[in-house]
């Protein structure tokens, strides 16, 4: 299986570059697995589509400010040290990207605030660096004042205050994504109500957001790719409603890796775990019985794991024909729901 075959032309201008101001009123492409059909809704639509029996699985977690911009000592530009997670207990060491690459080694100190400043220890695989944070003092008060919501590099503008809220699920708890799960981003308190009314139940659980979510593949032999590890975690009272759960409407692809991976690890049991799992077609799916996800970048691990779930035929049919219609792509932009 070749990546070059999950390729498909996509005008620059069908990039979202800002959220809708109503998060719900964004348009939704149904997707029917079994045959291909096709239909156009809107995501406030989406409580049609559950019933009892439903469960949404929604993953929690919750954006920080990863983006730091400094200046090392001696170099007249502006330095970018890209947070992924932190490597210590006390989480002053972290694995981090650094740019430009090739003037931040091992030693090189970047300073962001008069309280806050990094030294790079080592230099790892794939641009990856450690750091070791010195910060005068409240480190995550410093972070939060000095850090940019770390808005996907085919957003062409820089953050902005709007996108430390919008650039969030409205049900995200636990810190620790380098980007949003972002098929949660339509969600509001009221659509979730009205799912509930239903009679779908929800259940939360974590994946913290890292590369594995959107670095890009680098062997066109799909199977020769492998994804960097992410942790997830399934606590006790939402494995009871996954596992008693007609069918598992998963909310985005972060959401199927997690329960997913749980199911390949002992089953729907509380756990907390790391995963590398990477789906593409020919996978066979445990858990997942519905997904609700955005539109993914061409050559992408995400574009493989939802061609998995509904056939690369018919994703990519969909995908031509969202094209034609004019919907709006990846972080900020429409939806599908995949039945």
């Amino acid at each position: 299986m070749r990546l070059s075959e999950f390729d498909y032309h996509l005008p620059d201008e069908l990039i979202a570059q800002t959220p809708l101001l109503d998060r719900a009123s964004s348009r939704m492409l149904v997707l029917h697995k079994e045959n291909g059909r096709i239909e156009d809704r809107h995501f406030r639509d989406l409580p049609e589509y559950l019933g009892p029996g439903d469960c949404l699985a929604l993953n929690n977690t919750r954006v920080f400010p990863a983006r730091l911009f400094g200046r090392k000592p001696g170099y007249d530009r502006q330095v970018e040290i890209f947070l992924l997670k932190p490597v210590s207990p006390d989480r002053m060491l972290w694995s981090a990207l650094a740019r430009p690459g090739r003037h931040l080694h091992a030693g090189s100190r970047v300073d962001f605030t008069e309280q806050l400043s990094c030294e790079i220890l080592e230099s790892g695989m794939r641009g990856e660096r450690v750091i070791q944070f010195h910060c005068a003092g409240d480190f995550d008060a410093e972070l939060e004042a000095a850090g940019h919501v770390p808005l996907p590099p085919y957003i062409h503008r820089p953050d902005e205050s709007g996108d430390r809220e919008r650039y969030q699920t409205v049900y995200a708890e636990k810190r620790g994504s380098v980007a949003a799960p972002t098929a949660g981003l339509h969600f509001t308190p009221e659509v979730l109500e009205a799912c509930e009314e239903r009679g779908a139940g929800v259940a939360k659980v974590t994946l913290h957001v890292g590369l594995a979510t959107f670095q890009p593949l680098a062997n066109d032999e799909v199977a020769a790719n492998e994804l960097h590890e992410e942790t997830y975690e399934i606590c006790g009272a939402n494995a009871t409603r996954l596992r008693e759960a007609r069918r598992i409407v998963a909310v985005g692809t972060t959401s199927v890796r997690t329960i997913e991976s749980a199911a390949l690890n002992g089953g729907l049991e509380p756990q907390t775990g790391a995963t590398r799992l990477f789906i593409y077609p020919g996978f066979e799916f445990k858990a997942t019985g519905a997904m609700l996800t955005n539109f993914h970048l061409p050559k992408s691990s995400l574009l493989l794991l939802v061609s998995a779930f509904a056939g690369p035929e018919y994703v990519l049919n969909a995908y031509r024909y969202a094209v034609d219609q004019r919907y709006r792509f990846f972080s900020y932009g429409d939806c599908m729901l995949i039945v």
